[in-house]
């Protein structure tokens, strides 16, 4: 319950960027949805049926979001997590590198849109801290 309540939290975070007469810069951020524990030895997991499930919750829950980009790392649980929203807005999915997140360029292209960042445990409250300035999450 801790951790989707953080999930929540974090999901609820817009922060948006303001600068005269431009559209702001919304970012949404969720950690990836239930993957599979069978194999310990699996470094890049699927989701398990809970996880697809949640996926397409979020789908669901973001549907009056008009994304404009939609960013994941590069594991199949993110990937999993993000697709049914990617697809929903006829979206690629584009990769981030956790250890380079919210640099220059990320900050550049994403300027003025709407911005789903599907993560982990230990890189989304990470990204909206460098995003937001601060260490709050």
């Amino acid at each position: 319950m801790k951790k989707l309540a953080l999930l929540l939290l974090l999901i609820s975070i817009n922060v948006s960027v303001f600068a005269q007469d431009e559209k702001p810069t919304k970012y949404f951020f969720i950690r990836h949805a239930e993957k599979e524990r069978g194999d310990k030895t699996n470094k890049n997991p699927e989701l398990n049926s809970i996880g697809l499930n949640r996926a397409i919750f979020w789908k669901d829950a973001l549907a009056d979001v008009k994304f404009d980009m939609v960013f994941s790392t590069n594991y199949n649980r993110t990937i999993q997590t993000a697709q049914p929203t990617a697809d929903k807005n006829n979206l690629e999915i584009q990769f981030y590198d956790p250890r380079d997140m919210y640099n220059e360029e990320f900050q550049k292209i994403t300027k003025g849109k709407n911005v789903l960042v599907v993560g982990h445990s230990n890189t989304t409250a990470t990204f909206a801290n460098k995003v937001i300035g601060e260490e709050i999450y």
